[in-house]
C-alpha cells in the first residue's frame, strides 16, 4: 500500500499499535476478581449480600461505585499517532 512519505508497512503498524493499545486499556478495566468484600473498600459501609452475589469480587458499595463511574472521562476516538496533523499542533 502506498503511504506517501511513510515507509512500507507503516500504516499497518500504526493500526496494529492502536488495536494493541486499546486491548491493553480494556484488559486493565476488567471487572472485579477474587472474593467479594463484606464492607466497602472506600467508605466502610456494608455491601448488601445481593450485590455480592450478583457481582463476584465486588469491592465497592453502590454509592462509591457510582461516584467512580461518574468520574469516567471518555476518550476521543481519533487515532492521531504519527499523523501529519498531530505534528502541526
Amino acid at each position: 500500500m502506498a503511504g506517501g512519505w511513510s515507509r512500507d508497512g507503516a500504516v499497518s503498524e500504526q493500526i496494529e499499535a492502536s488495536i494493541s493499545d486499546e486491548l491493553k486499556r480494556l484488559q486493565a478495566r476488567r471487572g472485579p476478581v477474587g472474593e467479594s468484600l463484606a464492607e466497602c473498600a472506600e467508605c466502610g459501609e456494608p455491601i448488601p449480600q445481593k450485590r455480592r452475589d450478583a457481582i463476584p469480587g465486588v469491592k465497592l458499595c453502590i454509592d462509591c461505585q457510582q461516584d467512580r463511574d461518574g468520574a469516567y472521562q471518555a476518550r476521543g476516538g481519533i487515532n492521531r499517532r504519527g499523523s501529519k496533523d498531530s505534528q502541526l499542533k
